[in-house]
């Protein structure tokens, strides 16, 4: 375990059993979202490869803005 998840954990526990298990609901939520990421992405390998194109050349057109303009 790390560190930082360490850390993590153990100011989780402080908290009371309702908070504990919402954390522990993203978490998990977190962890399932990336496997279902990880198998559509072994299903279709080039998958990633032609969306990183795909934003390259909407880049390279002038069709996406610095992620600072997006958060005012």
């Amino acid at each position: 375990m790390t560190t930082l998840f360490s850390e993590a954990m153990t100011r989780v526990s402080q908290m009371s059993d309702q908070d504990q298990d919402a954390i522990a609901a993203l978490i998990l939520e977190e962890i399932e979202s990336e496997a279902r990421w990880d198998r559509a992405f072994a299903a279709a390998p080039s998958a990633l490869a032609d969306l990183g194109r795909k934003a390259l050349a909407e880049h390279r057109a002038g069709a996406t803005r610095p992620m600072e303009e997006l958060l005012r």
